[in-house]
């Protein structure tokens, strides 16, 4: 097999502790405990790793990466390994003073995220009082001059304010907005039923995009993620698995994407254990839907393989129980139809708030229902105590 194309990027996930509870995070069920995440050194080593291999940007990302203590150190081994740096944050505790010392250390840029332009529905999304801290972030972010971007997952609770979330970067003086429908992975698969929007929302907003990119004509970068549940087009698997980027995990399981930790007998290696370089060119986790050898008809002679890859595997898993089947989100797939079906309009369930819980914890028929698309019953007070911050 020929080597692969080194990697453009990074996604260092420092921690999964985060004070927000938003129900579509894509966080795994079973997060990292705060005693197994890798220290400083072990970060500068998995920076300089990164950088030998090709890798140019790094996004700072958790959970919550202001939690450690130490960030302002990990983000400096990122910049003298050569990494542009982009700090990934809900905003809730990125004061003045830890602000200056990130930009002390190098930080190069700061992508917010946002979860509605309405303070209260903000924070009732988030389960948290976080829209204050995110105004007055964005405002200590310009100040210094750091390029601000503004992320929103998008969905059922919040589409219909889409204007006045572009309105909302505007305003904070942002010069990126990502409008990312949900990608249903993690927590956000638990909630689909409650978070999936309607056709007439998505065609609604997806009209507002196109309005709000002529009228800034280009001051301001807008990307739309589309949702490939209601596309009949698959997107193509983080630019194909294992293609362009890499994430290391907070105990330093590397993946070829964020969502991959949910694929069984994946096995992926840890950075940690195993250097970066074999890890992307030579290890089977990496190698396993790389090309086209993988792929079951009708992706094996489909004349659309090298560009969407046979679609998402974490998705085929997630919506079949099997990650080498053919994206469901693509019309030719024989599991096209049960993805229409929970695109219908039905019973909208309660947000499940996202906690650190440990799979383990979770009600066995709650995780079977997440994967099924049954309709998910409220979690008992017991499933959601376990503390990541505490573990």
């Amino acid at each position: 097999m020929t080597a692969p194309t080194p990697p453009y990027a990074l996604l260092a996930e420092l921690t999964h502790a985060c004070l927000l509870h938003c129900a579509y995070c894509s966080n795994p069920l079973e997060l990292t405990r705060r005693s197994q995440e890798l220290g400083p050194a072990q970060w500068a080593d998995v920076f300089h790793q990164a950088a030998e291999l090709g890798v140019l940007h790094t996004h700072i990302s958790g959970g919550e990466p202001l939690l450690r203590k130490d960030l302002e150190q990990i983000t400096r081994s990122a910049v003298d390994a050569g990494l542009y740096t982009q700090l990934v944050t809900s905003g809730v505790g990125l004061t003045a003073e830890r602000l200056d010392a990130l930009v002390d250390a190098g930080l190069h840029s700061v992508q917010l995220s946002v979860q509605h332009a309405d303070a209260r529905r903000s924070d009732e999304l988030a389960g948290h009082p976080a829209f204050t801290a995110k105004q007055q972030a964005a405002a200590l972010v310009r100040e210094r001059d750091l390029p601000l971007g503004i992320n929103v997952v998008l969905h059922r609770h919040n589409l219909d304010a889409l204007d006045a979330l572009m309105e909302l970067a505007v305003a904070w003086d942002a010069e990126r907005i990502e409008l990312a429908n949900t990608q249903f992975y993690g927590w956000g698969l638990l909630n689909r039923a409650a978070l999936m929007p309607s056709r007439e929302q998505l065609a609604a907003a997806g009209a507002q995009v196109e309005a709000w990119k002529e009228r800034l004509d280009g001051t301001v970068e807008i990307t739309w993620v589309v949702p490939d549940y209601f596309s009949g087009t698959p997107k193509p698997c983080m630019g194909g698995w294992g293609a362009v980027s890499l994430t290391v995990t907070p105990d330093g399981t590397t993946l070829p994407c964020p969502a991959a930790a949910t694929l069984p007998g994946l096995d992926a290696p840890n950075a940690t254990e195993r250097r970066l370089r074999w890890i992307w060119e030579e290890s089977p986790a990496f190698n396993a839907y790389r090309g086209t050898d993988w792929m079951p008809d009708p992706c094996r002679s489909c004349e659309r393989r090298t560009e969407d890859f046979g679609g998402c595997r974490c998705q085929a898993f997630a919506l079949t129980g099997d990650a080498s089947r053919t994206d469901p989100a693509c019309s030719l797939s024989p599991d096209h139809a049960t993805l229409i079906d929970l695109t219908r309009p039905g019973t909208l369930p309660e947000l499940i708030p996202r906690r650190p819980v440990a799979a383990s914890r979770l009600p066995a028929r709650t995780v079977q229902q997440h994967v099924t698309g049954e309709r998910v019953s409220d979690l008992s007070d017991a499933a959601v105590t376990q503390s990541v911050e505490g573990a």
